[in-house]
């Protein structure tokens, strides 16, 4: 046996303040009776049966708890059921370079791409997703799944050391992707690229031809701002400093929309740049990628358990009807 909404049944627990209660109010009635007449008196004056009073209370608190029991969808025994998942497949190419720890996105640009990853995965239905990070260089980090827990694992693990050569190289991502694709039979293949689009080495636009030959759309994603900021990066010993170049400059990350139109352009896709209010992933996942078409993806055996809720829910009505009728007046006995 098992319960669908199990934490429903940590509510049964107030059941017992509510019988102290009501045990309690029903006392206290009786005591307010005894300021109008003796003890010996009220048992032949009182009109109310104290035994079917209290017997009206445990029927209250039983039919309660039978349908908050009810609540909690009890089930046993189940049925084998093939389940056919269908979906899209969606690669996020995440930039974990040293720039993206700029703050011009609060709090930092990467983690601001992390929650914004977040968010999407908690609107898919289905759909596969793969991490890929890139720096200076690219590996795909959690292959293609619908394993939304393991992908939010592998999300979290994912910063700036990720990918040991440090740059920036686009490209890189790309062409990775398309590795990843090589064996897909999909109609739609789908690379999502989130970064500042400072580029420091690779020919991200040669790439992004390459991929539309294979089948690939680019999505492109911008994040920061076109004024930008200094990089702020922690020493050995744990403090914030400022990143310099190698002549002793303080280095400053800006968002290169430019490359990041050319990308998508070159790879029939769309650009967004994240804003605040609206990152961009939710748009083009809501406006682009939902419309493609869906594929079966591999199929798999689940449990289906049979309901028994019925049982709980019945018998708590017919206590509950038992309560309402239940009268706790008796006879008065003659004096």
């Amino acid at each position: 046996m098992r319960f669908e909404h199990f934490e429903v049944l940590y509510f049964i627990w107030l059941m017992v303040p509510l019988m102290a209660f009501l045990m309690w109010f029903a006392r206290r009635r009786w005591k307010l009776l005894g300021l109008f007449a003796e003890e010996h008196l009220l048992w032949k004056l009182a009109t109310l049966d104290q035994k079917r009073e209290g017997l009206k209370v445990w029927l209250l608190v039983i039919a309660v708890s039978l349908l908050m029991v009810s609540l909690a969808r009890p089930q046993w025994g189940f049925r084998l059921q093939e389940v056919k998942q269908r979906g899209i497949d969606i690669l996020l190419a995440i930039d974990t370079s040293r720039s993206m720890l700029t703050a011009d996105v609060r709090p930092n640009r990467i983690e601001r791409v992390k929650l914004a990853v977040r968010d999407l995965i908690k609107i898919l239905k289905g759909d596969r997703v793969g991490l890929i990070a890139f720096a200076g260089d690219a590996f795909s980090v959690c292959p293609l799944s619908n394993d939304y827990g393991g992908v939010l694992l592998t999300l979290e693990e994912i910063d700036v050391s990720t990918i040991p050569r440090g740059g920036t190289n686009i490209a890189s991502a790309i062409e990775e992707a398309i590795a990843v694709y090589k064996e897909s039979d999909a109609k739609d293949k789908t690379l999502v690229i989130l970064t500042d689009g400072e580029e420091l080495e690779g020919d991200a636009l040669e790439a992004a031809v390459k991929a539309k030959q294979a089948g690939i759309r680019i999505y492109t994603v911008g994040i920061g701002t076109a004024e930008g900021e200094l990089i702020q990066i922690q020493d050995a010993s744990g403090k914030k400093i400022f990143l310099k170049d190698s002549q002793s400059n303080f280095v400053k990350s800006r968002l290169n929309e430019a490359l990041l139109e050319k990308i998508a352009l070159s790879a029939s896709g769309l650009y967004v740049r994240a804003s605040g209010a609206e990152f961009g992933l939710d748009r083009i996942y809501e406006q682009e990628l939902s419309r493609f078409e869906e594929r079966d993806f591999k199929s798999q055996m689940k449990k289906v358990y049979f309901e028994r809720f019925q049982w709980p829910l019945a018998l708590g009505i017919i206590v509950l009807i038992w309560e309402t009728c239940l009268s706790t007046r008796r006879k008065r006995n003659p004096l």
